[in-house]
């Protein structure tokens, strides 16, 4: 059985891992950023420990599709009070962030994982996690938010994401981030039409590197509005069908929003698939 280290935590890969989602913006696409209220975020969070997420994951930036950037010291403003709270909890917290300035801060207050919708191409971010025990998170993505899903284009998605990645991996690897801390994210949605969404979705193991853990982030988004036709507040059945399938598909962490939801989804795909063990 794999075993993510995750600054103090280990933790194994033999079920499913659920990432909480925890937003710190006023303007995430799903609706339930928390913006500058701290109590709220830290009241969110505590709701989705105790739903059963294995990770808490905080952001404080929107990255929907056309969000625009948000200045660090705001980030950090929205960011810092939450996360040294939560990580005083004593379970693995990660930091949904690309700004290395921010990553510095996030570890020095506790984080023990960096979610990077860049995949540390900023200058300096790959040495800021390789100077820390912190686990992190590669996710593929065509240019920025702001502009990302402005005709995306790829010869072949699956073969491109993947050499994108593995790329990333093998700067890792350069700087001493050891394959037991690495996780990867083919980037749904992150400059990619729903034709490539989907062909991402379909070859999900190839996608991988080395069989490194792959992380799916589905939950709600816009792929999942245009196949069911809902809107995002409607679409958490959607979100439950696609996690499932991203685990059947290979996935080792799913990054959700509705994790009580989720979780009975997973027990149940568990017991149909351990099948003969119940009585």
């Amino acid at each position: 059985m794999s075993v993510l280290h995750c600054g103090r935590f280990r933790l194994p890969l033999g079920r499913p891992l659920i990432m909480g989602i925890v937003n710190l913006t006023p303007d995430s696409f799903s609706g339930d950023g928390t913006g500058g209220d701290a109590a709220r975020a830290i009241r969110h969070a505590r709701h989705q420990l105790d739903a059963g997420a294995d990770i808490l994951d905080l952001g404080a930036e929107s990255s929907r599709p056309g969000a625009i950037r948000t200045p660090e010291a705001e980030e950090l403003r929205r960011l810092i009070p939450v996360l040294r709270e939560v990580s005083a909890w004593g379970v693995p917290v990660s930091v949904d962030t690309y700004k290395p300035g921010v990553m510095r801060a996030a570890l020095e207050a506790g984080a023990t994982m960096i979610n990077d919708i860049s995949a540390l191409t900023h200058p300096g971010a790959i040495d800021i996690v390789a100077a820390s025990d912190c686990a992190v998170c590669l996710m593929h993505m065509a240019g920025e938010p702001a502009t990302m899903q402005q005709a995306p284009s790829y010869d072949d998605v699956v073969g491109e994401v993947r050499a994108f990645l593995a790329a990333q991996v093998n700067s890792c690897r350069a700087a001493g981030i050891a394959d037991d801390r690495i996780v990867l994210d083919p980037g749904l949605g992150f400059g990619k039409t729903l034709v490539h969404n989907l062909a991402l979705f379909r070859a999900l193991s190839a996608t991988s590197v080395d069989e490194l853990p792959v992380l799916i982030g589905a939950s709600r988004k816009s792929m999942l509005g245009a196949i069911t036709g809902r809107p995002v507040e409607g679409r958490m059945a959607a979100s439950i069908a696609a996690a499932i399938l991203a685990v059947q598909k290979g996935a080792k962490i799913l990054r959700v929003h509705d994790v009580a939801e989720t979780v009975d989804a997973l027990a149940v795909l568990a017991a149909v698939e351990e099948r003969g063990n119940l009585q």
